[in-house]
């Protein structure tokens, strides 16, 4: 699934502290917030497996969790739900396509790598690809409500989001065809670093 709908799974995992544990809510907005996007981070780099660790962020998830009930100290309550958001990136990657320039031709069966067990998990194809229409239908669905309930900067994070999710929905086939073109033609010592499936 694209970044932006991530980033607001990831919001509205923490968004339950607003009501919940209000003091803690900012520090679960903003780890929620990071973890939805970690892993994305490797997407020049061994996408979807240098910084996706499906079975690990869950592990490391349970006793973070625990720490910050118990504590509920700031810096764990963020801990915590920068795990649980990264978790369910990975969970969310494996519900989408495979790991390809055009996933709607579904010729990838690389979803996510899972380092504990050593290999690729296949995708679902639960969301066709990043981008699809069901994509962004889930980013809506999840990310207007969060307007309605999130203010200061975590709104505005919302509305970039959802506004780059649709533009980007709109354009995603069309970049499919203009990446191989565009990254054909960058100078050698810079076409090292682009990924194999761009060109």
């Amino acid at each position: 699934m694209m970044l932006p709908t991530h980033a607001i799974a990831g919001l509205a995992i923490a968004a339950p502290l607003l009501a919940l544990v209000p003091d803690h809510a900012t520090a679960a907005l903003a780890g929620g917030l990071v973890g939805g996007v970690l892993p994305d981070l490797d997407l020049y780099s061994g996408h979807r497996r240098t910084l996706h660790y499906p079975t690990g962020y869950t592990l490391a998830a349970a006793p973070a969790v625990i720490g910050a009930a118990v504590l509920q100290t700031p810096l764990l309550v963020a801990l915590a739900f920068v795990l649980l958001g990264a978790a369910l990136h990975c969970r969310m990657d494996r519900y989408g396509g495979g790991l390809e320039l055009r996933p709607w031709e579904g010729t990838s069966e690389r979803a996510v790598y899972d380092h504990v067990r050593g290999r690729w998990r296949t995708p679902k194809r639960w969301i066709q690809y990043d981008g699809s229409p069901a994509d962004v239908v889930l980013m809506g669905l999840v990310g207007v409500p969060l307007l309605a309930v999130l203010d200061g900067p975590f709104r505005w994070v919302v509305a970039v989001a959802l506004v780059t999710g649709a533009a980007y929905g709109l354009l995603r086939r069309r970049l499919a065809t203009l990446a191989p073109k565009v990254f054909g033609t960058v100078p050698e010592p810079i076409a090292a670093y682009v990924p194999d499936r761009y060109r």
